[in-house]
């Protein structure tokens, strides 16, 4: 048992069993189905990082490995999954039974490739923190004294940005630090990827196409265009913390019988969309600090007035919760958004009253985000949580982002499901996991 045990340590990788059912009736027999735990950025020691793309299996892709059949002589290896045999090419001419490329060494069964090829350039970490102003002045203040702690711990090299909302939602320019600047949207629908482009100028000057999907650089986009509302977080830290500072309360009025207007929905609509037009595919993740229950826009959980009680865990066990199929559906399609962005959502969700996790839930899970629940943004629960995400020697801060599995099976073998934050990309054993990844 004890050599399965080093295989765990070394892999990240646990199963139930230690052999695989030979035969279909072996397979019906077994209670505790086949399965595999694992853990994608499990701290392994003294791991190899071999400077080079991995050699791939022309037929299935896969990857040369310790369990490849070789034949030194002919320069062929024979892949462990389905059979195909493959020519070596020319750089591992050299090889041979002494001369091994540690991909083949018995011991490296887990390694990692510096692939620049495969990967494409590297692109920092984006952060768009999202801010609910619906709240006392108090929770204001404690909320603002965190988020300025977590600007100070953000990498130099991160992108940022600062989206506030209330009853309309207000996109901050951190990019024009001569005086406070921002695009600011209804709460009461939805904003499209159309509407930001046209209404927050990023083709100014210049005819916007009128076909095709506009996403980043590669579409036309200027990087002088993006860095207006995603900025270093190095050139952008005195902007961003006056920002922060100058964070008020929604100044609109609430009658002393309904709920605050907050567009919770339209908020994360917009951080979805804009950054699916400025930074499409890359790892970003939308922070959002909410303080109370979504009332205005796509999504809400409650009406405003105060009369209606919010739903409980009855109402939904019994379906008598008139808002939230359709508020679940509307999560629903900005997860599937988010997925194939590569983004994640994360939230702080810091109120007594109910703030919609459930339904919000969906966006969360597929995308591998954090949910931090406490009563109060001043509680150590949050403040704690949320420096402990930002505390990390790494650029990345231990997170990494945008990361994609790739499962292959030799024939005998079918993948039935997997779970875990990850969705699938509709081909064959191929899910995102967008909360990890590591990409030199």
């Amino acid at each position: 048992m004890s050599e399965f045990l080093d295989l765990e340590l070394q892999d990240g990788i646990r199963m139930p069993w230690n052999v695989i059912p030979g035969t279909k009736q072996e397979t019906v027999n077994c209670v505790i189905p086949v399965s595999a735990i694992y853990t994608p950025l499990k701290p392994i020691s003294d791991i190899p990082v071999l400077p080079y793309s991995p050699l791939r299996c022309r037929m299935c892709r896969s990857i040369l490995n310790p369990f490849s059949i070789v034949d030194y002589v002919a320069k062929i290896w024979v892949c462990s999954f389905c059979f195909q045999r493959n020519q070596f090419p020319q750089h591992y001419s050299s090889i041979s039974e002494n001369n091994l490329p540690a991909e083949l060494f018995p011991q490296y069964t887990t390694v990692e490739y510096i692939s620049s090829t495969e990967t494409g350039p590297i692109v920092p970490p984006v952060f768009i923190f999202v801010v609910d102003t619906c709240m006392i002045e108090e929770e204001i203040g404690y909320l603002k004294s965190a988020l300025a702690q977590a600007v100070e711990l953000l990498p130099d090299n991160s992108l940022v940005g600062f989206i506030t909302f209330g009853t309309y939602v207000q996109v901050h320019e951190l990019g024009f630090g001569l005086l406070p600047k921002s695009y600011v949207f209804k709460g009461t629908k939805e904003v499209t990827k159309e509407q930001i482009l046209e209404q927050m100028c990023f083709f100014a000057g210049k005819k916007m196409p009128t076909t095709g999907v506009i996403a980043g650089t590669r579409d036309g986009l200027s990087s002088e265009s993006i860095s207006r509302f995603l900025l270093p977080a190095s050139e952008c830290e005195f902007v961003l913390n006056s920002v922060i500072e100058e964070i008020q309360k929604d100044p609109w009025p609430v009658p002393a019988d309904q709920r605050a207007s907050r567009c919770t929905g339209a908020a994360l609509s917009v951080a979805a969309n804009l950054l699916g037009v400025c930074v499409p595919g890359s790892g970003a993740r939308i922070m959002a600090f909410v303080g109370g229950p979504s009332t205005e826009g796509p999504g809400p959980i409650v009406s405003k007035s105060l009369s209606e009680p919010i739903r409980s865990h009855k109402d939904l066990d019994k379906d008598s919760a008139p808002l939230y199929d359709k508020a679940v559906k509307f999560y629903d399609q900005i997860a599937k958004q988010l997925v194939h962005q590569g983004h994640v959502l994360d939230l702080f969700a810091c109120a007594v009253d109910q703030v919609g996790v459930a339904e919000m839930k969906v966006a969360i899970e597929k995308t591998g985000g954090i949910v931090v629940l406490a009563e109060s943004f001043g509680h150590s629960v949050f403040k704690d949580s949320l420096l402990r995400i930002f505390q990390s020697t790494d650029d990345n801060l231990g997170l990494s982002f945008n990361g994609i599995l790739e499962i292959n099976c030799s024939k005998d073998v079918k993948v039935q499901g997997i779970i875990g934050p990850c969705s699938s990309l509709e081909k064959s054993f191929v899910f995102r996991h967008c909360y990890w990844s590591r990409k030199h």
